[in-house]
């Protein structure tokens, strides 16, 4: 059975280039392991990058042991629950794309915050 995303449809993969995702799939899937909660796909503005560098979370420096080539602004991620939500509450909160975003986000934010800040494209 397919995962579910915040509008109750089935989880569309949030990227692939680069290759996001706890399991490196593609996509914000979750199970128990996933201690993080990978579940917000987000496209990255240099600001959020910013933000989450002084909070201690490289996400611009490649990391190949972690098979991680750095992000850079523009490129979508599964980002952790909590820190979307620190970020909100900071005013950094990256777009979110709500199709690759897990339905089980919203056991730390709620819908209408993540609506608020809806990635919409040209193509949608």
């Amino acid at each position: 059975m397919s995962a579910m995303n915040v509008l109750g449809t089935e989880l569309v993969p949030c990227s692939y280039d680069p290759l996001t995702g706890y399991f490196r799939d593609g996509c914000c899937n979750t199970d128990e392991s996933d201690q993080g909660s990978h579940l917000v796909c987000v496209k990255v503005s240099n600001d959020f990058l910013a933000f989450s560098a002084a909070k201690g979370n490289d996400l611009v420096t490649p990391r190949p042991e972690y098979r991680f080539a750095g992000l850079k602004p523009g490129d979508r991620w599964c980002l952790c629950a909590n820190r979307w939500r620190e970020a909100l509450e900071a005013g950094f909160a990256p777009p979110v794309i709500l199709e690759s975003t897990h339905f089980k986000a919203l056991e730390f934010v709620t819908r209408a915050q993540l609506e608020k800040h809806r990635f919409h494209s040209a193509l949608h």
